[in-house]
C-alpha cells in the first residue's frame, strides 16, 4: 500500500480540526464553543447519519448480504461495549466504564468516512449499504451502555430486583437512540427522491458540521 494514501487520509479537513481541538485542551486554551451548539451539531448528525443510512438501506434492498453484514454489525456493537464495561471495571466505576465501553460499541463517523475515502482512492468497491450499518451500529451501543448504567450502576444492597421493562424503555426512549431510529425509518419512506429534496442539508453540510462538531 502507498504510504502516502494513508498520510493523505490524515490531512482531511475533520480529522486537522480534531488534532487543533486536541491541541487546545492539551495547550489550555480558552477556545470554548457555547454549550447548546455542539448539542445541536450532535443531533444534526444523528439526523444526517440515519437518515441517509434509511436511504441506503431501501437502494441496496434487503438481500441476504445485507442481513448479513448488518446483523454481523449489530451483534459486534452489542458485544463490544459489554466485555469492554467488565474490563473497564476493574478500574473505573459503573458510570464511567459503561459510558466508554459505549463509545467501543459505537462506530466513529469520522473513522468510516476516513476508511472509506482509502477504499476509493485504492479504487475498493464499497456498497452504499455500509452507511446504514453505520448508522445501526449507533443505537445498540447506545442501548446497551444504558442497560449496564441501569442495571450495574446503583448499588442494590436491599436486594432490588432490576426492572427489565422500564430499563428497556428508558433505553429505546433516550432522545439519541430514538432520533437516529426515527431518521432511518424517515429514510427508508422518503428513499431517493426524498434525499434529493433535503441534500443541500443532509448531504452538503454534513463535513462541514462534522468538522464544527470534532
Amino acid at each position: 500500500m502507498d504510504l502516502s494514501l494513508v498520510a493523505s487520509n490524515f490531512l482531511n479537513p475533520p480529522i486537522l480540526f480534531f488534532f487543533l481541538g486536541m491541541i487546545a485542551v492539551l495547550a489550555k486554551s480558552d477556545l470554548e464553543i457555547p454549550q447548546p451548539i455542539p448539542k445541536f451539531f450532535s443531533l444534526y448528525l444523528l439526523i444526517a447519519i440515519g437518515f441517509k443510512g434509511g436511504v441506503e438501506l431501501v437502494n441496496s434492498g434487503l438481500t441476504q448480504d445485507v442481513l448479513l453484514a448488518i446483523g454481523a454489525s449489530i451483534f459486534m456493537s452489542c458485544a463490544v461495549p459489554v466485555y469492554t464495561y467488565f474490563i473497564l471495571r476493574t478500574k473505573l466505576d459503573a458510570y464511567n466504564s459503561a459510558a466508554i465501553a459505549a463509545t467501543y460499541g459505537a462506530i466513529s463517523a469520522v473513522t468510516f468516512i476516513t476508511a472509506n475515502t482509502l477504499l476509493e482512492q485504492l479504487e475498493i468497491p464499497s456498497d452504499g449499504y455500509m452507511v446504514a450499518a453505520l448508522a445501526l451500529m449507533e443505537s445498540p451501543a447506545i442501548i446497551v451502555g444504558l442497560v449496564l448504567v441501569q442495571v450495574f450502576g446503583n448499588a442494590r444492597e436491599d436486594g432490588e430486583k432490576v426492572e427489565w421493562g422500564e430499563v428497556l424503555r428508558e433505553s429505546f426512549l433516550n432522545g439519541s437512540v430514538f432520533l437516529l431510529f426515527g431518521s432511518i425509518a424517515v429514510g427508508m419512506l422518503s428513499g431517493e427522491h426524498g434525499y434529493e429534496k433535503v441534500k443541500p442539508f443532509i448531504g452538503d453540510m454534513f463535513y462541514g458540521a462534522l468538522m464544527f462538531f470534532l
